[in-house]
């Protein structure tokens, strides 16, 4: 039988200092990472207040650097992004300044791109199918719905 190794609360402090600062966390993240550790609610509850005044951790920088990463690396669409960030508990007004990060130009150059590059990638001979492919992965990344149409509009006409 193993035994689970307890911490004290500076043990876990240390650890979730070096948690967050390998990358950005949210609220959500720390508070799982706290229960892994067993950590008891109010030592929990302490260690958040802690990262919090010490700045490893804060709920705004996380949902713009989070939007950031997901629009440029992933390319997700902004319906992608704000879902994500809603599973996470980041409040509106946080997603909202998140997706001020993207550019509108920089926002329908990708999507563009990816389109075409996803429409040359689909081998399908039945244009409605092919359609429907393109559609379907374009409205999973989190693209807007009329952009999604009409770009289809577009390419298959």
């Amino acid at each position: 039988m193993q035994t689970q190794k307890s911490y004290t609360v500076e043990e876990a402090k240390r650890a979730t200092e070096k948690y967050c600062a390998y990358q950005e966390r949210c609220h959500k993240e720390v508070e799982q990472k706290l229960y892994d550790l067993h950590m008891i609610p109010e030592a929990r509850d302490l260690i958040i207040v802690h990262l919090i005044e010490h700045n490893f951790l804060n709920e705004e920088r996380f949902s713009k650097s989070f939007a950031r990463g997901k629009f440029r690396i992933k390319k997700w669409g902004k319906q992608r992004i704000t879902r994500e960030l809603k599973f996470r508990n980041i409040s509106a007004y946080n997603i909202k300044s998140a997706l001020k990060e993207i550019s509108d130009k920089d926002y329908s150059t990708t999507f563009n791109l990816l389109a075409e590059k996803r429409f040359g990638q689909i081998n399908e001979t039945n244009k409605y199918k092919k359609r429907k492919k393109l559609a379907n992965y374009l409205l999973y990344r989190g693209w807007e719905s009329n952009l999604v149409y009409t770009k289809l509009s577009e390419l298959v006409p």
